[in-house]
């Protein structure tokens, strides 16, 4: 007696490949959702058709239902994080896009095992339509979470140890390049610099750009203390150089929070800005204005940070398949160097 062998489904990753587009492209297509461009939903309804493709009922039943709300996660367990001037402007770009739609913005900081089991809990039981990640830290496990999620992710910033397919950065390596190449343009020649966290994408990539302008410049690149992006960090960063350096004559600072706190440390210690020490900071939040003297500083679009980490992710939600996007940066120059 002969039995016929059952035929083996195809998988909506077939389709998506046999159509050349993103898995959830495909999903969006077969699921008849909005957003999706006429040449993506034909090559997919093509795909269909050539492979048989049947949708699984239950399948298709949960990726048709909407929560109405996307994540912002980020690796702190520090709820004063969300205070910090630079992440309550990212909060606000995300948060001027979002209100064009009906999703709800919720706020999660996820570095505990406790968070990080909360978050997977979310992601796992489809609770959030979309996720957004940032300032994680080195092999960050908010990143394996979200990724094996299948939900859309979006990374704010790229990760230290790997580039992943969507997100959204500022050239922080030509900020910190710019910032140090104005303190060697300005005469000075023993310049250090005060890092943020070098677990952190941004951390490292403003170390390396300093490297990069001292390098050219036939300096040494070798003053550096290391921060974690808070004044209190700056503070005591800028007193470990005073007494590694005592004739430094230029420091660049990987925030303007942490230039704050330098500013202070110098102050104490009867160092004169930027007659003795020329100081540039980074992010140009709005208290570097007002600090004593005005700092220096490398501005990078911090609300449109948000504002494009948003959109790229309502645009994969959409089943479209958008670009990496890095944002400039620009040397605002004012009194402290």
């Amino acid at each position: 007696m002969v039995t016929d062998t059952p035929k083996r489904q195809v998988t909506l990753d077939e389709v998506a490949e046999r159509a050349g587009v993103s898995r959830s492209a495909a999903s969006r297509v077969i699921n008849n959702a909005p957003h999706v461009s006429r040449a993506k939903r034909e090559a997919v309804l093509r795909a269909v058709d050539d492979l048989g493709y049947v949708p699984n009922a239950t399948a298709r039943a949960l990726a048709t239902q909407q929560v109405g709300a996307v994540v912002l996660a980020m690796s702190g367990e520090d709820p004063a994080m969300f205070a910090d001037p630079f992440f309550a402007e990212v909060v606000v770009g995300i948060s001027s896009v979002l209100e064009e739609t009906d999703l709800e913005l919720v706020l999660s900081l996820a570095t505990s095992t406790r968070g990080q089991a909360r978050l997977e809990q979310l992601l796992r039981t489809h609770q959030a339509d979309g996720v957004m990640l940032m300032s994680l830290h080195g092999d960050d496990p908010l990143a394996t979470l979200a990724n094996k999620s299948s939900v859309p992710v979006v990374f704010g910033g790229r990760p230290l140890t790997f580039e992943p397919r969507y997100y959204v950065d500022a050239d922080n390596r030509g900020g910190a390049r710019a910032a140090t190449e104005h303190l060697v343009a300005t005469g000075r020649r023993r310049i250090a610099t005060i890092t943020g966290r070098l677990d952190e994408g941004a951390g490292m990539a403003r170390l390396q750009g300093f490297q990069d302008a001292l390098a050219v410049a036939g300096q040494d690149g070798g003053r550096v203390a290391h921060g974690d992006f808070s004044e209190d960090g700056g503070s005591r960063a800028m007193d470990e150089l005073l007494e590694r350096y005592p004739d430094l004559d230029g420091v660049f600072i990987a925030s303007d929070q942490m230039a704050i706190g330098a500013l202070r440390a110098l102050g104490k210690s009867g160092r004169s800005v930027p007659g003795e020490v020329g100081i540039v900071g980074f992010n140009d939040i709005a208290t570097a204005r007002h600090t004593a003297p005005p700092l220096t500083t490398v501005s990078q679009p911090i609300n449109s940070l948000g504002r494009e980490m948003a959109r790229m992710l309502l645009d994969l939600m959409a089943g479209n398949d958008p670009s990496p996007l890095i944002l400039p940066t620009r040397l605002v120059i004012r009194e402290s160097a």
